[in-house]
């Protein structure tokens, strides 16, 4: 139990290092004022298209370090996925966000099995009992609804597993394919916005925004999958 405290302790510090050396290397160059312009947003965007196309390749490698990191941490997955979108384009971005997103998952639950184990079973065997005969029955296949379903906050969803002691191969996959949807539903709404700042000199207004093509289909992507969601999980969560 000391152990698991100390990693919670030495997680959450480097958390909080990490945010609030970004936060003051950032708010030094910028000011609140700035960073809330609309030219702000579009003058630095150009000026970060141009880097990545100079750099793809390294820049590539940094998003996915910087998601692993991210996960690690306890980060939401949603605004890395919104991001790789904007800065990457639906289909690449969704490859290197889900990628990223699923290593640093990964990495977590093998940290998680090894050190926290005990007390993820004495916080979340009850709760989430009912799930034992299904992971068993069939990993990858219910990893896969698991994943789709979501409904989990992600940190949690991602040590849940080490209850049921799923193999790490099912485990990976499971994450890999079963968030895939989600993962290029947000991407394709962080691509739309990237879009949507090159084609307008002025923010447009938010009616014009939402009867945009690049953002209402990725919304309406979305509520099919919370739809979907929900009948899933009326299926296969039955106790």
């Amino acid at each position: 139990m000391k152990k698991e405290k100390k990693i919670k302790i030495y997680l959450s510090l480097t958390y909080l290092l990490i945010i609030t050396g970004f936060l003051w290397l950032f708010f030094d160059n910028f000011s609140i004022s700035e960073i809330s312009t609309y030219d702000f947003i579009k003058n630095n965007k150009d000026y970060f298209d141009q880097i990545k196309e100079k750099n793809f390749l390294v820049i590539s490698l940094l998003f996915l370090i910087f998601t692993i990191i991210w996960v690690l941490l306890l980060g939401f997955g949603t605004p890395i996925v919104i991001s790789a979108g904007f800065i990457f384009g639906k289909w690449i971005g969704s490859i290197f966000a889900a990628f990223g997103l699923t290593i640093g998952a990964s990495l977590l639950y093998i940290i998680a099995n090894y050190f926290l184990k005990d007390l993820i079973v004495e916080k979340f065997l009850k709760r989430y009992s009912n799930l034992n005969k299904k992971f068993k029955k069939n990993e990858l296949n219910f990893l896969l609804i698991y994943r789709f379903v979501g409904g989990i906050p992600f940190f949690i969803s991602n040590i849940l597993p080490t209850i049921f002691n799923v193999k790490f191969r099912n485990f990976f996959l499971g994450t890999l394919l079963g968030m895939f949807p989600q993962i290029f539903v947000w991407a394709s709404l962080g691509s739309g916005l990237d879009k949507i700042i090159e084609n307008n000199q002025q923010a447009p207004s938010l009616r014009k925004l939402l009867l945009s093509s690049e953002i209402y289909i990725p919304i309406i992507g979305f509520v099919i999958l919370i739809v979907l969601g929900l009948i899933l999980k009326n299926i296969y969560y039955k106790k």
